[in-house]
């Protein structure tokens, strides 16, 4: 193989702390290439409004209000997944949903591993937009259908934004 169409790879420390990016070496051209995850906290800890710390609180306290109407209606809530041809494993998908709604919540309102409980919250979101409030009707009286989008849009954003500069997150991140 010629000498110009050898791309060399290597790791090298980027200046943003200890993280190492790979460095591709191409016809005497260097591209230092970030992998994903540290280029969204990198986008993430320098364009995050403190005003949206309030929807993270938000988010958290809905959450967690709903994993304690989960708990007091667990025997409702296996029934509406049996109804919905989610019939595997309903009394595990029940206490997932249950203890995810409970545990996420708290620590989003926290802000304290905010990335991972979104990412735990998202699955259960999308299952209660195109599972169940989709086969239940979008608009009738009843539906919930516009506020599990809403809290499923959220949930991305906080995925991807993390806690911001006032939650643990950021809190334990300084003190290291």
């Amino acid at each position: 193989m010629s000498e110009n169409l050898k791309a060399f790879t290597s790791l090298a420390q980027n200046k943003f702390g200890n993280r190492y990016d790979f460095v591709v070496t191409f016809k005497g051209l260097k591209l230092r290439v970030m992998n994903i995850a540290q280029r969204i906290n990198l986008w993430s800890s320098t364009h995050h409004p403190k005003w949206l710390v309030v929807f993270r609180v938000v988010l958290g306290i809905f959450l967690f209000r709903k994993g304690i109407t989960f708990i007091y209606h667990s025997e409702d809530l296996q029934l509406l997944l049996q109804y919905n041809s989610i019939s595997i494993g309903t009394q595990i998908l029940t206490w997932y949903i249950m203890i995810a709604h409970l545990l996420g919540g708290i620590l989003i309102i926290a802000g304290l591993f905010t990335r991972l409980m979104c990412l735990l919250q998202i699955p259960v979101l999308v299952g209660a937009v195109f599972f169940i409030n989709m086969k239940n009707g979008v608009f009738t009286g009843n539906s919930e259908f516009e506020f599990s989008i809403i809290i499923l849009l959220l949930l991305i954003v906080f995925f991807i934004e993390g806690g911001g500069p006032l939650s643990l997150d950021s809190y334990f991140k300084k003190k290291s």
